[in-house]
This record gives C-alpha cells, sequence and structure tokens, in this order.
C-alpha cells in the first residue's frame, strides 16, 4: 500500500466539497489532471466516469477505489477524497462511501495497481477498528485512521515502507504536510452569474482568480457545455447550475490551480 502512503505523504487527501457521487469523482480527477506529470489534455474525467459506468468502484465498508487506466508510462498514483456526510455510491453492502481512493494507473503499472488493490482489500477484511470510520472528525482523524489500515499490513510490507511510515506519523497534522508538499495547490470556491445583456459576474474570495475570469470570453458556454473552463491556468470545475426567471443562471463551480502553472487558455 505504498501508493496510498505516498498520497498521505504528499498531503493529496482532500474533504471532499459535497457528498454527489458524480461530483467528487471529477473533483477527485480533476486534481489528477492538475499534476504535472499528467500530459494536457488527458480526460482523466472522462476516463473514470466511464469505467464507474461499467460498474461501480465500491468495494464495501464505506470504501470506493476508481480509477483511470492511461496509455503512458508513470507512477501509479492515487489521492483519496474524505466526505463526512458520506456518499450514495451504489456499493455492494448498501453503505454510503466516506473513503475514496482514486488511482491513476498508467500502462507500466498494472501489476502494480493489483498488488495495491489486493493488499487494501485484504486490509479492509482484517482491520479491526474498521467501524470507527463514521466517528472521524476531520481530516487529521482520517490520516490517523488510514495510517492504522496501512501499519495493520506492515507484515506484509518492507523496511522501507515501515520507516517511511513512522517518519509520517511523527508530523504533526494534514494541514501542515499541505502546507509542506502541496503548497502549489490552490482550490478555491467561485459563482458565476450570467445573464442576458449583462457581463459575467464572478463571486470569489481569491483576487487573482477574480480578475482572471474577469477577462476570460466564452465561460459560460464552456461550463454549459463541457462542465469545464481552463484559462490562466485555472480549471474551474462546474459542480452545479441554478436557472432563474429573467435568463439569469447562477454556476456554483471550484477552481483548481497549481500555483506554478504557466497561463493557458482554452
Amino acid at each position: 500500500m505504498d501508493t496510498l502512503l505516498d498520497a498521505l505523504q504528499e498531503g493529496r487527501l482532500f474533504e471532499l466539497p459535497e457528498n454527489d457521487k458524480a461530483h467528487a469523482l471529477q473533483f477527485l480527477a480533476h486534481i489528477i489532471e492538475a499534476f504535472p506529470e499528467i500530459p494536457p489534455e488527458t480526460d482523466i474525467v472522462g476516463l473514470v466516469m466511464k469505467r464507474e459506468q461499467a460498474a461501480t468502484t465500491a468495494i464495501g465498508k464505506g470504501w470506493a477505489c476508481p480509477h483511470a487506466r492511461v496509455p503512458f508510462d508513470e507512477d501509479l498514483m492515487c489521492v483519496v477524497g474524505w466526505s463526512p456526510m458520506g456518499i450514495d455510491y451504489g456499493a455492494p453492502d448498501g453503505k454510503p462511501v466516506s473513503i475514496i481512493v482514486m488511482y491513476l494507473v498508467p500502462d507500466n503499472q498494472r501489476n502494480h495497481y493489483l498488488k495495491e488493490i489486493s493488499m487494501l482489500a485484504k486490509a479492509l477484511q482484517h482491520y479491526p477498528e474498521l467501524e470507527k470510520l463514521p466517528e472521524v472528525n476531520d481530516l487529521d482523524d482520517v490520516r490517523l485512521y488510514l495510517l492504522d489500515i496501512i501499519e495493520s499490513t506492515k507484515t506484509k510490507t518492507g523496511p522501507d515502507t515501515r520507516a517511511r511510515m513512522i517518519r509520517l506519523q511523527t508530523k504533526p497534522s494534514i494541514e501542515a504536510a499541505v502546507i509542506q508538499d502541496l503548497s502549489n495547490l490552490i482550490i478555491e470556491p467561485v459563482t458565476l452569474i450570467s445573464g442576458p445583456n449583462m457581463k459575467n459576474i464572478v463571486l470569489s474570495q481569491n483576487i487573482n482568480l477574480t480578475e482572471q475570469l474577469n477577462t476570460a470570453v466564452n465561460i459560460v458556454e464552456k461550463l454549459e457545455s463541457e462542465g469545464v473552463f481552463q484559462y490562466g491556468g485555472w480549471r474551474v470545475i462546474r459542480r452545479n447550475a441554478i436557472n432563474y426567471q429573467g435568463g439569469f443562471v447562477s454556476y456554483d463551480c471550484i477552481a483548481i490551480k497549481l500555483a506554478n502553472n504557466v497561463s493557458q487558455t482554452r
């Protein structure tokens, strides 16, 4: 389970912004798309959603492991999402999903991925504190919970993995890990309001994001047709849209950016 440990060590654990299955999957997939290792225009969202339509990736006991297989060589990677309320995921045991581990599976890592999933499944069968998942209250608790699960497999892991886990357990909190390892990843809520014969209104607490989107063109058209708009290094993801009388529409979005990204327009 070294890939899951890497995700915790590098701050790739996120509280999901809502408990809708499709939105949660899109949120995590867009984060993977923003990683610098991922070739431009790689449609992680499309790959994940297509796989999910074929069969649910819930594995029971509050867990799901969606994945995207990609035709290039890279390291096996994952991001982890936590839903405090739980998500109606269509799990085989009927339980809501609280932990989503989304994997990126390059061609050269398929065996590695199968081994990781196999170890995770065994850990979930034998971990004695598994039923305490609904009791965790914040990301720091989730991080410690996941570390305990990884530790339960330590008899099957090498000394390097155990040493890395010991170092990770000495870190004070997930917030510190995020600041240290993902200080260049920015996630901002943003609302766009459009209407006939008016300029789009951008509502955000991030000044840079507001300025960028105020100069963007065709943003509403992209959000309507594709659900995502990319401009100035920002990836704006539509979560919901509300139509009002008079042709006014409010778009509830999340914007993701790697701070060292080169500005790009699509």
